[in-house]
């Protein structure tokens, strides 16, 4: 790929930094934004400054905050002796989303991944476990995604609790609404099963 001029080629350097963000697309949007009116340009720019300066992790769940505590964590009508313990910050808002939760949470910042060398230390673990008996934590729901490392994770929380007297459940997996048994795949289908319910 050609090299551009200094300012334009940081520009896409820097947006090529980006997750999910490679060369080509890096370049599509930096000529976007050198497009776009220099307001709306500087308005991306200003909502990126600010959320730098004013967004910061709650101090008791590890979610995004703007204030010590953020929102759901401020909220005295959850439910606190229910713990939904999640990766991100995104993964709290995808449960929130379905309007079934009313618990408080926790977000490890990641899950365990010893091939990239991403151990317990490296998560809010110990924060997880200082927060079990101060504030009476009946249950705890791993609400980790259901890939290896989200597995492996939910595992290691399941054996480092077995023995507080809390009631550890894990989200059940299996088929999605809408799909078909024969595009189901054997762990799928076979989670589906073991996660079956009296009807």
């Amino acid at each position: 790929m050609a090299a551009y001029a200094g300012p334009v080629q940081d520009l896409i350097d820097e947006l090529g930094r980006l997750p999910g963000v490679g060369p080509k697309s890096a370049q599509r949007i930096a000529f976007h934004l050198l497009k776009l009116p220099k307001d709306d340009a500087m308005r991306l720019s200003r909502a990126i400054e600010q959320a730098k300066d004013k967004v910061a992790w709650c101090q008791r769940c590890f979610n995004l905050a703007d204030a010590e505590l953020c929102g759901i964590c401020r909220d005295d009508r959850r439910d606190g002796k229910v713990l939904c313990v999640v990766e991100e910050p995104k993964d709290l808002v995808a449960v929130e989303k379905t309007g079934e939760f009313r618990g408080r949470y926790h977000v490890l910042q990641g899950a365990l991944n010893p091939m990239e060398g991403i151990g317990p230390d490296h998560l809010r673990v110990k924060e997880l476990l200082a927060r079990v008996v101060p504030e009476g934590i009946e249950e705890l729901i791993l609400c980790t995604n259901p890939n290896i490392e989200g597995e492996a994770t939910a595992m290691y929380l399941a054996r480092t609790l077995e023995h507080s007297g809390l009631k550890i459940t894990r989200i059940a997996s299996g088929l999605p609404v809408g799909g078909d048994l024969e595009y189901a795949d054997e762990l799928t289908l076979g989670r589906a099963l073991e996660g079956r319910r009296q009807v």
